[in-house]
């Protein structure tokens, strides 16, 4: 069994979906997190409803929102 982080540590540098509470979430390059699940994307796509809303080229992401990270 892959414990959460060591997954995580394995998705740096790939596409990764990130949904967060209130229907928003990102899609983009994982360039980094922390313990708390605070996350670093690049090259994201901010998504509603699994609409796009814009791109952006950084995105950090408080752990607090995540309710799951997809790689």
């Amino acid at each position: 069994m892959i414990k959460p982080l060591s997954l995580l540590n394995q998705s740096i540098t790939h596409n990764v979906m990130v949904e967060l509470k209130g229907g928003r979430g990102y899609r983009g390059v994982l360039d980094g997190f922390d313990p708390h699940m605070n996350l670093v994307l690049k090259n994201a796509e901010e998504l509603l409803n699994n609409e796009s809303q814009r791109k952006v080229d950084l995105a950090i992401v408080r752990g607090d929102n995540v309710i799951y990270v997809s790689p």
